[in-house]
């Protein structure tokens, strides 16, 4: 595939009925080697830890080019973004916060009581946790968006203390729009700390940072291996990396909405990851014809170009082994361009998210449908769910016993805590049978 003179040439990679051997390889995403970096990121979390602010000063220099006299963005810097911003981008934030907040508060669950035996409750009840902290990426494209994702649902779970972290530019400003979408979500506490160092700042508090008990929000490989090496200190919601899409196609697929889907991925940075799989090998030409149409007048296409690189077109003999292979690499984001029914859709196991038809693009689910955008990557779909309102829950598990329910299972417990050797359990059960009024 040759692209427009203007943009570095690219070569996509085409599989025609690869056998399931070749899948792995396939399938390998375009991700730096973890332990390359890990020493990196190793000492920046040390230093933030020993230092404090002060690491974050001299971190902020040294990777942002800004001498910060004040980590924290005030008040006004947060009024002052309001007026920054265009009406036009105002209103499609308050859409999409509706649309936000109206899927995840459909998530909240009723507390159900459950009884085994007569005099035996069960039920569980959802508890926030306390103290988040949101990373929200800076960089060539400020993921304001993001700060809807995770806000929103912090604030419906009632998280007591949310703070956010993010970078700031050489003139030591933060982007308007994140400050304007945490301000839509009641987001207060900004700090103006990017990269790994940010990471480090939530999980062990810093003299301006405060400390918090999980940490959410995407970013780049030194984020993701920071995220990984502060949970023994905190908890995080997923070890996301660079962003991927998986389109699953058939005849009934349209190839320039399959292009503009590849692309929309590729653009997020050049190691992202985009892989098409098809039925129909004349689908896989006109979408490379599309791709290179579309990128050449794309804003980013030099990023496109470079995520191209990694991209992986796959022809196979059906949908079902379509289905196979996209579960077999646990996307991020699926996309079934493509007849389907409820018998295909129950055959998906992993995937982050899902979209549905000729008309449901990945973008939609990044911005305004309503789901969460914070989702596993680089294979974790396969254990991972993607960041929802329960992300933001602690799960507290309770019982209550009459007399009557206990003896019900007095037998059962002491004898299972007996054949442990473990005689005190048993003894919390016999001492109330003897006293039992």
């Amino acid at each position: 595939m040759r692209p427009a003179s203007n943009i570095k040439h690219y070569t996509v990679k085409f599989y025609k009925y690869p056998s399931s051997e070749l899948w792995p390889g396939i399938c390998r995403r375009p991700v730096q080697d973890a332990q390359q970096i890990l020493p990196v990121v190793s000492g920046i979390v040390k230093d933030v830890q020993l230092k404090g602010d002060a690491a974050l000063r001299a971190f902020a220099e040294r990777f942002d080019g800004v001498n910060l006299s004040e980590l924290a963005v005030t008040a006004a810097e947060i009024q002052e973004a309001a007026t920054a911003i265009a009406p036009q981008l105002k209103k499609a934030l308050k859409q999409a916060k509706r649309n936000i907040e109206t899927f995840h508060r459909s998530q909240k669950e009723a507390v159900k009581k459950t009884t085994p035996l007569k005099g035996i409750a069960c039920w569980r009840e959802s508890r926030p946790v306390e103290k988040v902290g949101l990373y929200i990426p800076g960089g060539s494209a400020p993921l304001f968006s993001t700060v809807l994702m995770l806000g929103l649902p912090a604030r419906i779970a009632g998280c007591k203390e949310v703070i956010l972290c993010t970078p700031c530019n050489k003139e030591s400003k933060v982007h308007p729009a994140v400050l304007y979408a945490a301000s839509l979500c009641g987001i207060t506490k900004i700090f103006k700390v990017g990269g790994a160092q940010a990471i480090a700042a939530m999980a062990y508090g810093t003299e301006s940072v405060p400390q918090v008990f999980k940490i959410f929000g995407p970013g780049n490989q030194y984020v993701t291996v920071a995220k990984q090496l502060v949970q023994n200190q905190v908890a995080i919601d997923m070890p996301a990396g660079p962003s991927e899409v998986l389109v699953i196609a058939d005849t009934t697929a349209q190839p320039d909405f399959v292009a503009a889907d590849l692309l929309a991925q590729a653009e997020h940075g050049p190691d992202s990851q985009v892989i098409l799989i098809s039925t129909n090998a004349a689908l896989i030409k006109k979408t490379e014809r599309a791709i290179a149409q579309q990128l050449a007048v794309l804003p980013r296409n030099t990023i496109a170009a470079r995520a191209l690189e990694h991209a992986r077109f796959i022809l196979v003999r059906n949908i079902q082994q379509a289905v196979t292979l996209s579960n077999f690499y646990a996307p991020e984001h699926l996309i079934l361009a493509c007849k389907v029914n409820a018998q295909l859709l129950k055959s998906i196991t992993t995937a982050g998210s899902v979209f549905i038809g000729n008309y449901s693009p990945e973008s939609v689910g990044d911005y305004a449908s309503g789901t969460n955008h914070t989702l596993p990557t680089n294979g974790h779909a396969a254990a991972y769910s993607g960041v929802s309102l329960d992300s933001f829950y602690k799960k507290i598990t309770f019982q209550q016993l009459s007399a009557q329910g206990l003896q019900a299972i007095a037998g059962t417990v002491t004898t299972m805590a007996e054949a442990e050797g473990l005689q005190a359990h048993a003894n919390a059960v016999t001492v109330r049978m003897r006293n039992k009024k």
